[in-house]
């Protein structure tokens, strides 16, 4: 009983000393480091032996390898820089895991007070202090993974009429990163924000070709594949409108396909609950003269 509240008050005196340490009034600096910033130096202010910003430097790097093995634990392969720029995240990688192990800490510290309230037995206690953490870890990874294949999923359902619009803009005399920006410009869905970064990336010195195959490597679409593909043949090929064109009939007959078989799949599944509905009332009644029949025997 002991333990687990002394190990909270250690907690909460370490969080309420990193924010003390934020404000003026506690942080007292030297005139010398004040005036700094209007000396040709620039000094910087010293951090203290415990502040957030040292607090920062020594979890962050802990928290990004911890948090990379943990992921790999449970099957996580895809790295998380990855899949943080595919979703355009504000967040770099070591912010998100100092951010994930936070959640999984305050979860920790929550079923540890559960715990202690409840009185619970040692294999229940176990089980709240162990499987926390774990569940707040993997929900956020899961909500991050969530992201990921909503935008795929996005950028696929968008690649026919972006196909179409680009295939026009070309046809009528466009070159291709003239027709990249206006659709980047006009646009407001998933592929028109990607596009809008492969042309910030062409505007510091890549190619257009260069900057839609890093796109199409960093969002992962297969049909993204075939539609750079047929980008490439920009300057080899007067006829790009029609092979854009057909290439967006054949994704939209795969957006079809897929619509179909998730039809089929919801239809096969509204009949189980029918069949078991079905079922039990047959036993039931099947089941009464078999134990009427048992019961003469049994006379």
């Amino acid at each position: 009983m002991t333990r687990p509240i002394l190990a909270c008050a250690l907690a909460a005196t370490v969080g309420f000393t990193l924010v003390l340490s934020e404000i003026r009034w506690f942080r007292r600096v030297s005139p010398l480091v004040r005036l700094g910033p209007y000396q040709p130096g620039r000094l910087r202010a010293p951090r203290g032996a415990l502040s957030v910003e040292t607090f920062r430097d020594v979890i962050g790097p802990l928290s990004r390898a911890a948090g990379a093995r943990t992921a790999r634990v449970f099957g996580v392969d895809e790295d998380l820089q990855r899949r943080l720029a595919r979703v355009h995240s504000p967040l770099d990688v070591t912010t998100f895991r100092v951010r994930q192990f936070g959640l999984a800490a305050a979860a920790l510290a929550l079923a540890v007070l559960t715990a202690v309230a409840l009185s619970s037995g040692p294999a229940v206690s176990a089980l709240l202090v162990i499987g926390a953490p774990i569940a707040m870890f993997l929900a956020v990874e899961q909500h991050l993974a969530s992201a990921s294949k909503q935008w795929q999923r996005r950028i696929f359902l968008e690649l026919p009429v972006v196909t179409e619009q680009l295939g026009m803009l070309i046809s009528a005399g466009w070159s291709l990163g003239a027709a990249i920006g206006r659709v980047a410009e006009r646009g407001s869905g998933a592929v028109s924000r990607d596009l809008g970064r492969a042309q910030a990336r062409m505007r510091q010195g890549l190619s257009e070709i260069d900057a839609l195959r890093e796109w199409a490597e960093l969002a992962a679409v297969d049909e993204l594949d075939g539609l750079v593909a047929i980008l490439a043949l920009n300057r080899e090929t007067a006829n790009l409108g029609r092979l854009m064109a057909e290439e967006a009939r054949s994704i939209r007959r795969q957006a079809q396909r897929e619509l179909i078989e998730t039809i089929e799949r919801r239809t096969q599944q509204v009949w189980i609950p029918v069949t078991v509905a079905a079922l039990v009332p047959g036993v039931l009644l099947m089941g009464i003269p078999f134990i009427d029949a048992l019961s003469l025997f049994s006379q």
